[in-house]
């Protein structure tokens, strides 16, 4: 049964090349997410507890923290998902709100790739940027992620 392909196996640091552009599914956020983001991470401000607080962004925000979440869950159950070793850096920068009701969604491209001194790994840097239902960018990152390699074959040493 180990010989079976794996559904949604992430990729290794070799099978990505610089420039490799990868994009994500769609994500509508709702309610209930924005509920449970903020009771869960007491992210309890009043903007994002009162529905009728009607700040400077108007409609219902989000915390920046939960679209890039949402992001990150997408590529952690595909592109980094039995591969993904290690989270290292993360420079992000907010572009614009995201409401209850927008549709999120990324592309992620590789910008730079290393093997590291040892083991069978790699540091994969990736430029990601976050779109609303409309393709606007709402929120860009950079994340470096130490990558596995592909699992080495002992039978040549028997």
């Amino acid at each position: 049964m180990d010989d079976l392909p794996r559904i949604a196996q992430g990729k290794y640091w070799h099978e990505l090349p610089v420039g490799t552009a990868l994009r994500t599914h769609r994500r509508t956020i709702t309610e209930a997410d924005l509920v449970n983001f903020i009771n869960a991470s007491g992210m309890l401000e009043q903007i994002f507890v009162d529905a009728e607080h009607g700040g400077a962004m108007g409609g219902r925000p989000v915390p920046a923290a939960l679209t890039y979440c949402f992001i990150e869950g997408m590529q952690m159950q595909t592109l980094v998902q039995g591969t993904g070793m290690a989270l290292l850096e993360v420079n992000t920068k907010v572009l614009a709100p995201v409401r209850v009701g927008d549709s999120i969604w990324a592309t992620i491209t590789v910008t730079h790739v290393r093997p590291t001194s040892k083991g069978n790994r790699g540091i994969i840097t990736f430029q990601v940027i976050v779109y609303n239902q409309a393709s606007d960018p709402v929120l860009s990152y950079e994340v470096k992620r130490m990558m596995a390699g592909p699992p080495q074959d002992d039978s040549s040493d028997r």
